[in-house]
């Protein structure tokens, strides 16, 4: 039984950008609900690094941080290399804002980011004029030289809300006019945070343009529950056998709440507090109450259009498959293999370890569900998404489940195991 009330942590990607246009603003901000995980500690460490007066985030209580702006182009070049551990994001958008800014920086991570492919983020910088260095296999180190020097209408081949941000943040502190195109739209958080301080944008299906300004408004901001976070345990409600779990002060971004929409086609009962157009609203963001309540379980489909909105969820899915009844197939996930671990492959194998039916495809995975108990260990190769999936599945009642790492969770939700204790103790 499920039961009470959960205000998971700050939105990830929004923390992520929350502190990056506060740092390049012209003037103070304050960001409110910050997530305090190692990923936006990571971007907070190289801001700083790059001469942005962002104070250092201690305490996970943290009411607001205040942020004093060095505008568009108060950036320096750093004196060493910029760690941004294990956040793809931070490397990622922080890439455009180094090709942007006019100055030179080496980029490293640890050994799980230095794989992750940096190519993405090359190639449209480079079309600006930019010159970027790539480590082994075209991942990290990467060293990125500013500046750029004209616009670009990038499209991308996947629907990627990082290139399209570091696209669109290279010219934005460059001061050229950028667009890019992608086959889905991919979550634009980037986007509604630049419009809600002013800067030009024009959007027009999975097209989005920037025009140049001379200075970024500064802007306080809340940031709203991370909806990933939140999934976990929408996903334990729905795997309860009664009650209902009321999630406070969710962002429901509609780039965001796939995960929502294929729970809900999963058989359990997911309501927000209040439509869309009713919630409050945070710099752009939409923000909800969400209720879970459990049902019926059975088996549904994600097809590759609905990938975008759901893809940091989608081993959740996988793992709430093997209790639905029938079978559950993902395709259109290639992107999956290019996580903190290869997903596809390490969720399967996962899932078999622990006794569950499942079958790895190309780009995606097929699993069938049953009621068996389920036992074993899950390798989570340092994945937070893994860790916290199988977390969930793991406190089902005649589950023995354990977890060779599951510190790794900090990275996004450090928290999350008294979170998931609380939840089930009510």
């Amino acid at each position: 039984m499920v039961r009470g009330q959960l205000r998971v942590p700050g939105d990830k990607s929004i923390s992520h950008r929350a502190l990056m246009l506060a740092a390049i603003a012209s003037g103070p901000s304050r960001v409110r609900g910050l997530l305090q995980s190692a990923d936006v500690h990571a971007t907070a460490r190289v801001l700083r690094a790059l001469g942005a007066n962002v104070p250092e985030l201690s305490g996970h209580l943290l009411p607001e941080l205040a942020i004093g702006g060095v505008g568009l182009r108060g950036l320096r070049t750093p004196l060493t290399p910029l760690d941004c551990a294990n956040s793809g994001t931070t490397a990622r958008l922080m890439a455009g804002v180094i090709a942007g800014a006019g100055v030179t920086a080496r980029v490293t991570g640890d050994a799980s980011l230095s794989r992750r492919p940096m190519r993405r983020v090359a190639e449209p910088l480079a079309a600006m004029g930019a010159r970027v260095e790539l480590g082994p296999d075209d991942g990290l180190p990467m060293t990125v030289a500013g500046p750029v020097t004209h616009g670009v209408h990038w499209r991308s081949a996947q629907a990627s809300a990082q290139v399209k941000s570091l696209v669109l943040l290279a010219g934005l502190v460059g001061g050229v006019a950028v667009s890019v195109e992608e086959p889905e739209v991919s979550r634009d958080h980037t986007e509604r945070m630049l419009a809600a301080r002013g800067v030009p944008l024009r959007r027009d299906g999975a097209r989005v343009a920037l025009e140049p300004v001379q200075e970024l408004a500064a802007m306080d901001v809340d940031v709203p529950g991370d909806p990933s976070s939140a999934a976990f345990f929408a996903a334990l409600a729905a795997l309860a056998h009664d009650g209902e779990l009321l999630l406070q002060g969710v962002g429901v971004n509609p780039t965001r709440t796939g995960f929502f929409d294929v729970l809900r086609r999963f058989g359990a009962r997911v309501d927000l507090a209040g439509a869309v157009d009713g919630a409050e609203w945070t710099a752009g963001e939409p923000v909800s109450d969400v209720l879970v309540a459990p049902g019926g379980l059975r088996a549904t489909d994600v097809a590759a259009h609905e990938v975008p909105a759901l893809i940091d969820e989608l081993p959740l899915v996988a793992c709430l498959a093997t209790r639905a009844e029938g079978v559950t197939t993902v395709r259109g996930a290639g992107e999956l293999r290019a996580k903190e671990s290869d997903r596809i492959t390490a969720v399967v194998d996962n899932l078999r370890a622990i006794g569950a039916d499942a079958e790895e495809l190309p780009d995606g995975f097929v699993v069938r569900g049953s009621d068996r108990p389920l036992r074993g260990t899950v390798r989570t190769h340092g994945d937070h998404r893994l860790a916290m999936a199988f977390g969930v599945l793991s406190v089902v009642p005649g589950h023995e489940i354990r977890l060779d790492d599951a510190a790794c969770v900090a990275v996004s939700y450090p928290d999350f195991w008294d979170h998931l204790w609380q939840a089930t103790q009510r």
